[in-house]
Parts: structure tokens; C-alpha cells; sequence
């Protein structure tokens, strides 16, 4: 059996047990992150891409998989396909009323996923987060933090390579009289700011723990309250990215024209 991927180990975390909500948020949030593998009717551009449409129950669902070989075990020929993040995707079928059938039959995370489950992902993903404003006076290790949280930032925040040099967590008190968890994030790349801000509200988000109070700030290396933040913090890492590889004529390098599977 080929190596599970990630999407799979949530999907059985998430069939385990039906009545488990925060492993259902989690496998929606895996689908929202993973990079999808779509089946094309014909070759085109991201712009105008045709998907192939399977009609099942009355609905439509766009047909997608998580690797490059499921989508081949499926065709078993030479298709067209462009590869995207679930979140773009999910944007793109927006309002269409087009569900997905993901890795069917090739994968042990074969699902159809149904166009109202499709409509409320995007109205999560869609949802904006601001950035914290308030003035910390205290900032005090994290305590009480759960296994659920701290797994869900150390998931995004290790998505978000290259947009920050680290992050911490602390328990933060404000000038204001409230009270809460406050994520430093340090070094911040100019202009990545919505997007980690983003990121991070999406991660509470699919805990299912809405009562959370955590707020996201932004600190150079350089300022007085690095130190401090260090030293108490819990520090989340960013991955650096890799170098750049020269371009070349290998499939999949133009976005505009994916590459068929042989």
C-alpha cells in the first residue's frame, strides 16, 4: 500500500467516530491546506480551467487527489490536471454549486464531499481576522494551553515558510484590563501580515474551541520586548525556504500549461 498522506490520516481520524466535531473541522482544514491534483476535461490555463465533472445524487463534484499518482491510479491514461491549494480551489468553485470527489476510489480518504459542505468552507475561509491592537504591560509563560491548540499552530505556523523568522506564545496583560493569549510573531516579512494573521485564526478556528482568547502581534528581533518574549515564550518555528531552482522545460514549471501524466 502506497505511504498514507496527511489528508488520509485526518479523514480516518474524522470516520472514527461521526459525532467527533473537532476531528471534522480538522479534516477540513487538511483539505483546505493540501495541495489538490485536479482532473481537467481538457488543457488550459489556471484562468480557464475546465475540471472534469462527475455527476452523482443529482449533484456535481469536481474530481481531485491529493497526489500526483492517485489521480494517475484513477485515470489510468494521460490526462490534463493543474495542481492548487484546497483553499484556491475552494474559492474558485465558489457559488457554483460543485462539491468534490476527492481521491475516489484510489485512497483510503475517498470521499464525495457535498456542494453545502463546499459553500460553508468558503464562508470559514472567508471570514477576516484582525490584527491585535492592544497594548501588552505583562507577558507570563502560556499556561493551560491545550494539545489541540498547540498542534493546530504548530501545523499553520509550519505552513508559513519563509513569512517570519519565528513565532512565541505567551499569556499577555493588557493596558486595557484583559487578559489572554498573545502570539509574537517576529520578523514578519513586509507585507505578510493579513496572511499569517489569517492563518492563525484559521487554526482556532478548526479546534472548534471559539471561546479562545488569542491575540496576534507583530515584533522586530530588534525591538526591547524580544528578549523578554523569548524568554518566556513557547516558540513556534518557521521553516526557511528552499533556494530557488533555475527554470526549466520539466512538466509542470509553466502554470499555464499543466502537465499530463504518462
Amino acid at each position: 500500500m502506497a505511504d498514507l498522506t496527511p489528508l488520509d490520516a485526518a479523514h480516518e481520524k474524522m470516520q472514527a467516530d461521526e459525532h467527533d466535531d473537532v476531528a471534522r473541522l480538522r479534516f477540513y482544514e487538511r483539505l483546505a491546506d493540501t495541495e489538490l491534483f485536479v482532473l481537467l476535461e481538457d488543457e488550459s490555463n489556471l484562468e480557464t480551467m475546465s475540471p472534469k465533472i462527475l455527476v452523482a445524487d443529482g449533484m456535481q463534484f469536481c474530481l481531485v487527489f491529493d497526489t500526483e499518482e492517485r489521480l494517475a491510479d484513477f485515470s489510468g491514461e494521460t490526462v490534463p490536471y493543474a495542481a492548487l491549494s484546497g483553499r484556491s480551489l475552494v474559492n474558485m468553485l465558489a457559488g457554483q454549486r460543485v462539491g468534490l470527489g476527492v481521491n475516489l476510489g484510489v485512497a483510503p480518504s475517498s470521499i464525495l464531499i457535498p456542494p453545502d459542505a463546499l459553500a460553508w468552507l468558503h464562508e470559514v475561509l472567508a471570514e477576516k481576522a484582525q490584527e491585535g491592537t492592544d497594548i501588552p504591560i505583562k507577558l507570563s509563560a502560556p499556561v493551560d494551553l491545550s494539545d489541540g491548540i498547540f498542534e493546530a499552530l504548530n501545523t499553520k505556523l509550519a505552513l508559513a515558510t519563509g513569512l517570519a523568522g519565528a513565532a512565541y506564545l505567551v499569556d499577555a496583560a493588557y493596558k486595557s484590563g484583559r487578559s489572554g493569549y498573545l502570539l509574537a510573531v517576529i520578523d514578519p516579512v513586509a507585507g505578510s501580515e493579513g496572511a499569517l494573521v489569517q492563518a492563525v485564526n484559521e487554526a482556532l478556528v478548526f479546534t472548534g474551541e471559539d471561546n479562545l482568547n488569542l491575540d496576534v502581534s507583530f515584533f522586530g528581533s530588534g525591538d526591547p520586548i524580544f528578549a523578554h518574549l523569548a524568554r518566556v515564550g513557547l516558540r513556534f518555528e518557521i521553516p526557511v525556504p528552499k533556494p530557488a531552482e533555475i527554470p526549466g522545460s520539466a512538466p509542470g514549471m509553466d502554470k499555464n500549461k499543466p502537465p499530463k501524466l504518462r
